[in-house]
């Protein structure tokens, strides 16, 4: 049984997505966006996801040292901004791609990079008002990184699915 959604048409008969279209367009991406707004509070604070981190990498590895301990802390750390920043990637790909907006489905692949970029200075910006938070640059950069790999993967993906 296949499910309806309501659309209104303009004048020119283009449809109208109903809200509950935007919704589930554009809902994941706020809900993501609110997500990656939280991990830049204290609450993800290097001291709050070392109490994590930690043991389980002592269970894992239960002859690893202390040094090691803290590279593969700061690795966990800077994969979760290169995949949470993927993340948004897609999601946003996700959104504009079905958006009935023109300027977004057609430039899709730039505007989903730039809101990852500007998503991602702004995150180390709000990073620098907290106190247990430092702000990098380099963060910024892994995190447009994590984007733009994704985006590649995917127009990879839809060209080979084309063809």
């Amino acid at each position: 049984m296949a499910v309806q959604i309501e659309i209104e048409r303009t004048a020119t008969n283009h449809p109208i997505p109903s809200w509950r279209s935007r919704l589930w367009r554009y809902g994941p991406l706020a809900v993501w966006l609110a997500f990656i707004f939280f991990a830049s509070t204290g609450a993800m604070s290097a001291a709050n996801t070392s109490r994590i981190i930690e043991p389980l990498l002592r269970w894992l590895f239960p002859n690893i040292t202390e040094s090691q301990l803290l590279g593969a802390h700061f690795a966990v750390r800077k994969l979760a901004h290169f995949t949470e920043y993927a993340v948004l990637a897609l999601l946003a790909a996700r959104a504009f791609l079905t958006s009935t907006k023109d300027l977004l489905r057609r430039r899709w692949f730039i505007s989903v990079l730039v809101l990852v970029a500007v998503y991602a200075l702004l995150d180390e910006y709000h990073q620098s008002f907290v106190p247990t938070r430092t702000a990098s640059i380099y963060d910024s950069m892994i995190d447009t990184a994590g984007g733009a790999t994704a985006l590649i993967a995917l127009a990879l993906w839809r060209m080979r699915r084309r063809n």
